[in-house]
C-alpha cells in the first residue's frame, strides 16, 4: 500500500482521536511522532515508545524532555493492503505503545491482545 506522508499523518490523527478519553487524558508530556523507518532501516517495527513509564519514573517533572511514540510509516504501510487495515494497524500500534507509557508490558500485552 501506498500512501504520502500528509495523509498518513492524518489517519493517525483521526486514530488518535478515535481512542477512550481515559487512555489519552493521563498521558502527560508525550509527543506523537511519524517517522518513515527505525533507525536501523528495517521495517520489522511498527512503533516505539521512546521514554520513561510512569511506573518506572522516580523525579520526573519540570524540564523533561517529552517522551515519545513513534509510528513508522512505512513499516506500516508495507503490512497492509488498503485503508481499512491500515487504520486498524495504527489503532492497535497506538494502544500498544500507549500502552507501554503506562507501565505495562509486551507480556501483559500478549495476554490481552495488544501484542
Amino acid at each position: 500500500m501506498e500512501l504520502d506522508a500528509d495523509a498518513f499523518e492524518a489517519i493517525v490523527v483521526d486514530e488518535l482521536d478515535r481512542l477512550p478519553d481515559d487512555m489519552v487524558d493521563g498521558l502527560d508530556n508525550v509527543v506523537f511522532v511519524v517517522e518513515d523507518r527505525p533507525e536501523d532501516g528495517s521495517l520489522d517495527l511498527l512503533g516505539l515508545y521512546d521514554g520513561t513509564a510512569l511506573t518506572e519514573r522516580d523525579r520526573y517533572g519540570f524540564g523533561e524532555m517529552p517522551d515519545r511514540i513513534i509510528l513508522y510509516r512505512e513499516s506500516l504501510l508495507a503490512i497492509c493492503a488498503d485503508e481499512d487495515e491500515l487504520r486498524d494497524e495504527i489503532h492497535i500500534t497506538l494502544v500498544h505503545e500507549i500502552a507501554h507509557f503506562y507501565g505495562i508490558d509486551d507480556d501483559r500485552l500478549h495476554e490481552l491482545g495488544w501484542a
